[in-house]
Formats: C-alpha cells, sequence, structure tokens
C-alpha cells in the first residue's frame, strides 16, 4: 500500500486537524481501519478527514478524542471548523481552495481575496451592508488566513485575470491603494502568480456579469466559484465548469500581456494614487 501523502498544516483549517489527527492515530500504532472501528465511522471518513477533504461532525472529534485518549487537543480546533463568518455556500470552496494545484480568476470589480492587502480587504468588507466591528474582525481574519495556501510545499499556481478598474477604484483611499499595487508588484515576482489586466478602453467584455474562479484538484474533478450580489455558487458539474472555463479563456485573451500587465500595474500606482 502506498504511504500517504503527507498533508501540509499550514494549508488551513482542516488540513491542520487532518495533520494532528493522523499524528495522535499513528502514535499509537493504528491504522485508519483501527481508529474507525474504534470510533464507528467508515475508514473512507476516517481517510478523508485526514486528507481534509471533508469536515468531520463534531460527533467524529469526540469520539477520536475519547478512542485517543486525549484531553481536548482535538476539540480546541472545532470553532476554527465551524466559523460562522464565511457563508455556509462558501465554506465548500475554502476547502477546494485549500487543496487546489491551480487556481484561475477573474475579478472585475474588487481584486480577488487571495491578493488583497489587510488595509485593503479590511475596506471591502465594511462596504457590506450591517457589517459590524465583530463580523468585519472574524472575516478578515479568515480572508487573510486563506493566503496560508501560498505557503505550502506545492504552493498552487494562480492565475488572475482583473479588469483595469480594479486598480483604479479608490477603496480605502490614496494610501491603501498605493500600498496595494506595491503588494500585487511583489506578488508577481513569484513564478506561480500571474496578473493579466483587461484594458479600460476595451469597453464591455465577456465577464462584466461578474467574478468567478475555477480550481483544479489531482484526481477530482474541477470546481467553479461563481460570484453574484447575494449569494455566490459553488459546483463541481462539467458542464457548468466547462462553460466558466471557457468564458475565462476568452477574457484572458483579451487582457495585456504579463509583462504590459505588471508596468500598467506600476503606472497606476505612481499617476492615480501617489501624491
Amino acid at each position: 500500500m502506498p504511504a500517504p501523502k503527507e498533508l501540509d498544516p499550514n494549508a488551513g483549517p482542516l488540513a491542520l486537524f487532518g495533520y494532528e489527527l493522523r499524528k495522535y492515530r499513528e502514535s499509537l500504532g493504528w491504522s485508519q481501519d483501527q481508529l474507525a472501528d474504534r470510533i464507528r465511522f467508515s475508514t473512507s471518513m476516517v481517510g478523508q478527514v485526514e486528507r481534509a477533504v471533508r469536515k468531520p461532525p463534531r460527533v467524529f472529534v469526540e469520539r477520536c478524542e475519547t478512542a485517543l485518549g486525549l484531553s481536548g487537543e482535538l476539540l480546541t480546533h472545532w470553532p476554527i471548523l465551524t466559523r460562522e463568518t464565511s457563508p455556509r455556500w462558501f465554506r465548500s470552496w475554502l476547502e477546494v481552495e485549500a487543496e487546489a494545484e491551480v487556481i484561475r480568476t477573474w475579478e472585475p470589480l474588487v481584486l480577488p481575496g487571495l491578493l488583497q492587502t489587510e488595509e485593503y480587504a479590511r475596506a471591502v468588507i465594511r462596504g457590506k451592508p450591517g457589517a459590524t466591528d465583530d463580523h468585519v474582525a472574524k472575516a478578515l481574519d479568515i480572508r487573510m488566513g486563506r493566503k496560508k495556501i501560498f505557503q505550502r510545499t506545492n504552493q498552487p499556481m494562480y492565475w488572475v485575470v482583473i479588469d483595469e478598474s480594479v486598480l483604479r477604484r479608490p477603496i480605502g483611499g490614496s494610501d491603501v491603494m498605493r500600498r496595494q499595487l506595491a503588494y500585487l508588484l511583489e506578488a508577481i515576482k513569484s513564478p506561480r502568480i500571474s496578473i493579466q489586466v483587461v484594458p479600460f478602453g476595451l469597453g464591455a467584455t465577456t465577464g462584466l456579469s461578474g467574478g468567478f474562479a475555477v480550481a483544479q484538484i489531482r484526481g477530482a474533478r474541477d470546481t467553479a466559484y461563481l460570484e453574484s450580489a447575494g449569494a455566490g455558487h459553488v459546483t463541481d458539474r462539467p458542464e457548468e465548469v466547462e462553460e466558466i472555463i471557457l468564458r475565462y479563456e476568452v477574457i484572458r485573451g483579451d487582457a495585456h500581456s504579463k509583462s504590459v500587465s505588471i508596468e500598467l500595474i506600476r503606472e497606476v500606482m505612481v499617476e492615480a494614487w501617489t501624491t
């Protein structure tokens, strides 16, 4: 039997929980089958939790605690695994994002969350109706935590296309925008991150109806996330995902090259946001 895939505990809350569960199980010399028998869950469930592809129910965590002779070490992860700040429909995307090997994103209005600075993200989150200080703090913590995927040993390829108007929208004010664009210029230095800009002068484009992202995970279906004003939509239905990928490629075909996009970002940072 092949050795289990190494899990990066920095990849997100689910990955950290799976890593910890496997560590405690193996410390007792138990197989997944042996743990499954003791907690009355399937071996498949244990494997999926340890690979961070499925969130465990609380009873699963409680039974693991008892079976492994622990004193709250696994239950301490429960509040993070069940954060209510993220809408229910978005949580499945967070799990996919944490495992993805390739992510392709289009954003016509704001920068994608994975490339936002803390200041910029705070300004975006505060713009939501009824956002309290507590909501902003929790949502900001989650958004910044998502960036841990770039600390993985198998950092994903991240291909981003944005509209030029994103660079010119004064979110948070001039200082915030200047630092945000400087952050983009640093991020682009990574060989695994690409940013292309669709020129403002192009006018109407295929992507004006909303942003989206497509994630690829080895051995699993591609998954797409589509944004909307009310609630987003996450799907792995092949016909829907293929349509989104096609839309992405059409938009990318209208965008500046990476090198031209870098110069445009630098130009806007200096001319629009440096006083």
